[in-house]
């Protein structure tokens, strides 16, 4: 029995009523094979007359369109309560229903999707329908079979494909990525807009086959291409590879490829896909931090960094190939001075033109960079295998740039001739480090400046042992201030009449080598920034010691002279934290009299006279030590707060500098100066100063140094 006949009698004949198709309604409904045939395909199936009007169906129709049976048989196809939808979502119009538009096309429809609405639960099926136009004969009007089958999870997973697809776009749209694929199986190749447009050509420009990338390949990047799209078409599924396409105007864009295979069921690579990125931005600002991290800015030269780790394959190549190198530290000869007089402009100006200088003599296997400053070192490989014509052909090459950094320069308003000093250090298979080399050549300098600088000067293996020496004091300075191995000794002063003070000096009392004088060690803490620490133990100990001798009539009475360097002057909280010294030991200020070398004053005038302004108003004077044997401007003698001239004990002991003394007393009187005149050794010096108007003296004559406990019993009111 037909799912459409709802009655129970058998079927009847056909009658003229029944119209024209007489022939098909018996096939749709008397035979029963048919009916059972279309109930059991797993498609839904519905059968309209040529009015549109279904006349049969199966289950799986009614299931498919969430419709009973029982409203779906008699069911016209123009019945406005079909509700069917587009592909795209929109409302299908009545003509274009499937069974409606095969109808009056009198054609068969294939793949038709087309959406229901179902009524049991208001949910959109996906149908893709097919239909079939059933004749009895030509003159009868058709019959037409709509089959259909539920595609709705394909109709999504389209969707979601499609929107990622756009999402993909979208995101791309926003990158320098050129998304391009290729059809290994038909060979044709698709390139994006944007492909094209990075190297700013049109499709029509050049033809899109396989061929294109090597004929736009950097020449030296077609092998490592083909190797890796090598590998990917026969093992791989996913790749990524640099190179450089040509771009139209000639110059060559530099590209990131990233892509993956696709592949059939047996493996066979069938499809090429992947994305071209512009790398032109990012191999700019690689080459920026590359300039920033290895090269000078200022000069344009290598750095520091960029020295090091060339050196160090320098050393590495020497070792292999027991071939002698060189390396040349080069140092301009008082370049402060022009930074100073003509400021720092113009001191960059001739360190560009010194550089390029140096890159002219050198050859092009030498290699030149600026350490820092002023100073510039040369790596020079391959002198040979025999020390002496190594030696010989790096003093050549030194030789030239002595030369030529000697030349004339021309600054603005300015000709200016400056010279450079020069060490070198050879190196071999068997030298220990860069860092080794660099101290090295840095001594050999220095020996250069030493000896009247424009110089060059070999390293000499005695200069390495002086700087063991240097460094290992220095280590036990350290050990001294942390273990408190310093101790202040004291000389008397006196005048024509009797004890008026003492000097206070630091000697370092050494667990090896015993005492110590100041001599041996205070260059070096100055040169390694102890002297601060150092300074400010002495100032702390002479100022605890005046204070335990206050009370004493002779003792508390005596002003006490402390030596103190350019360092702690010229620190910018000197003043605060000598006074806090002071007022912390509760010392009467005007019994301490602070040392200034003479030198020391003629480096920031402004800034030693207003310090020395400020603790002078507290009751401190100072003295300027060694006076004669340095520089100053008697200018600025009239401006510091001073108190006394220390007249040096070389003229003291120079019979032939018998008018210098007197020139400095006649000064110190002229000034309103106490004159103290040191190193006084003998009964003559004595008698000769003190005709000469000196007053205050000093010196093994009248008391050597002596620790203070010593000087204080010495010295101390007797009861």
């Amino acid at each position: 029995m037909s799912n459409c006949d709802v009655s129970t009698d058998p079927p009847r004949p056909p009658s003229a009523q029944d119209g024209p198709a007489r022939g098909s309604a018996h096939l749709f409904h008397g035979d029963d094979r048919f009916k059972r045939f279309i109930e059991h395909l797993p498609a839904g199936v519905v059968i309209h007359q040529q009015d549109g009007r279904v006349v049969d169906a199966n289950s799986r129709a009614a299931v498919l369109l969430g419709i009973d049976m029982a409203v779906l048989c008699g069911a016209s196809a123009h019945d406005h309560s079909w509700n069917f939808l587009r592909n795209d979502g929109s409302v299908m119009p009545r003509e274009e229903f499937p069974a409606v538009k095969s109808l009056q096309l009198r054609a068969d429809l294939k793949d038709v999707v087309v959406g229901v609405q179902r009524p049991d639960t208001h949910a959109v099926s996906w149908l893709l329908c097919n239909t079939l136009l059933i004749h009895e004969d030509v003159t009868n009007a058709p019959w037409v079979v709509v089959s259909f089958n539920d595609c709705t999870e394909l109709k999504t997973v389209q969707n979601s494909l499609r929107l990622s697809e756009e999402r993909l776009r979208l995101i791309l749209l926003g990158t320098n990525d050129a998304p391009w694929d290729w059809d290994l199986e038909s060979d044709a190749l698709y390139y994006s807009g944007r492909w094209w447009a990075m190297i700013g050509r049109t499709p029509d420009e050049l033809p899109s086959d396989p061929e294109l990338w090597s004929r736009l390949l950097h020449p030296d990047d077609v092998l490592a291409v083909e190797r890796v799209l090598k590998r990917a078409l026969s093992t791989d599924t996913t790749y990524e590879v640099e190179f450089r396409l040509q771009h139209k105007d000639g110059h060559y864009v530099p590209v990131l490829s990233r892509g993956f295979v696709l592949r059939d069921e047996n493996g066979r690579a069938i499809r090429l896909s992947g994305t071209n990125t512009d790398l032109s931005e990012r191999k700019k600002a690689e080459h920026s931090i590359h300039q920033l991290a290895y090269f000078d800015q200022l000069t344009g030269l290598p750095n520091r960094r960029f020295l090091l780790e060339h050196a160090h394959r320098a050393l590495s190549r020497a070792a292999r190939t027991g071939q002698l190198g060189a390396l040349l530290f080069l140092d301009l000869d008082n370049f402060k001075d022009l930074n100073d007089t003509q400021g720092h402009d113009v001191g960059d100006l001739m360190l560009r033109q010194f550089a390029e200088r140096l890159r002219q003599v050198l050859r092009d296997a030498d290699h030149l960079a600026r350490l820092g400053g002023d100073e510039f070192v040369v790596v020079v490989e391959d002198l040979g295998t025999a020390p002496g014509s190594a030696a010989a052909e790096a003093e050549a090459i030194a030789n030239k740039l002595l030369a030529a950094s000697g030349r004339q320069f021309f600054l603005p308003g300015l000709d200016y001739t400056i010279s450079s000093s020069i060490g070198i250090t050879m190196f071999d298979r068997n030298s220990d480090t860069v860092e080794s080399l660099l101290k090295q050549a840095d001594l050999a300098m220095y020996g250069a400046k030493a000896a009247g600088r424009s110089l060059l000067r070999f390293f000499d293996p005695k200069m390495q042992l002086a700087v063991d020496e240097r460094s290992a004091l220095e280590i036990g300075l350290r050990n001294a201030i942390a273990g408190n191995q310093f101790v202040l000794y004291c000389q008397p002063q006196f005048d024509s009449s009797g004890l008026v003070g003492g000097e206070m000096l630091l000697r370092w009392q050494h667990p090896e080598k015993g005492l110590v004088g100041p001599g041996a060690f205070i260059e070096l803490a100055e040169a390694c920034g102890l002297i601060l620490p150092i300074g400010s133990w002495v100032l702390r100990e002479a100022c605890r010691t005046l204070a335990a001798w206050s009370d004493d009539p002779v003792l508390g009475s005596l002003r006490f002279s402390i030596n103190v360097s350019a360092q702690q002057l010229h620190s910018k909280d000197f003043v605060e934290q000598t006074l806090s010294v002071i007022d912390a030991a509760q010392v009467d200020p005007s019994r301490i009299c602070l040392e200034l070398t003479e030198s020391l004053l003629a480096d920031d005038v402004a800034d030693a006279t207003a310090k020395m302004s400020a603790l002078r108003s507290h009751g401190i004077v100072f003295s300027i030590d060694d006076f004669g044997t340095g520089y100053s401007s008697l200018s600025y003698l009239q401006r510091f707060p001073l108190y006394a001239l220390k007249i040096d004990q070389s003229f003291v002991h120079d019979e032939k500098a018998a008018a210098i003394i007197e020139v400095i007393i006649s000064l110190g009187k002229k000034l309103g100066l106490k004159v103290v005149a040191e190193g006084v050794e003998t009964s003559g010096q004595f008698a000769s100063l003190k005709e000469k108007g000196c007053e205050l003296f000093q010196g093994y004559y009248f008391g050597k140094p002596m620790p203070l406990s010593e000087f204080g019993d010495r010295y101390r009111a007797k009861d």
